[in-house]
């Protein structure tokens, strides 16, 4: 979409975006809380957004860390408060 004004769509079970050193969050202005840096806002200390069944983590969410390897034990939360939400909803 961003080089070619093109939109398409892919089925996919999950979405794993990377960043560098801004986050890399445009793609959800307007739909995800975010804060005046750009990076997701989420509920206390989880990794739940002010969606359901929508997480963020990693770079996108910690502004403090934000390394590869802060992200992938976030990423972890992330799978963990997902499995958790799963569970509830069934």
């Amino acid at each position: 979409m961003f080089k070619t004004g093109e939109i398409s769509f892919h089925e996919a079970d999950g979405v794993f975006i990377a960043i560098g050193h801004v986050p890399n969050t445009a793609v959800f202005k307007g739909i995800l809380e975010m804060d005046d840096d750009g990076y997701l806002i989420t509920i206390g200390k989880s990794t739940y957004t002010g969606i359901p069944g929508v997480f963020a983590c990693g770079d996108v969410q910690d502004k403090v860390y934000r390394q590869a390897v802060t992200a992938a034990g976030s990423g972890c939360s992330a799978a963990i408060d997902a499995e958790r939400w799963l569970a509830e909803i069934k």
